[in-house]
């Protein structure tokens, strides 16, 4: 089973690798974004995404909502 926990891209640290700076529940770390990115959405548009992140990749783009959500469900889980 695989699980990907909702972030959001705060910052393009490098567009040649494809790296960014994502912030999950207040914890902020490298990703690479290489799996998101083409010509209509190129690194730089990607701040402010939301995405799920699965062993350092940004595996595709959910909706702000969604990532909430999913979020306060793992809270949740964490507390039990």
């Amino acid at each position: 089973m695989c699980l990907g926990i909702p972030g959001q891209i705060i910052e393009v640290t490098d567009q040649n690798h494809k790296l960014a700076i994502v912030n999950i529940a207040g914890v902020k770390r490298q990703i690479n974004i290489a799996c998101i990115v083409d010509e209509q959405h190129p690194p730089e548009s990607c701040i402010g995404d939301w995405v799920l992140v699965h062993v350092g990749f940004a595996m595709n783009r959910i909706n702000e909502k969604e990532a909430l959500e999913t979020l306060q469900m793992l809270q949740e889980i964490a507390n039990c």
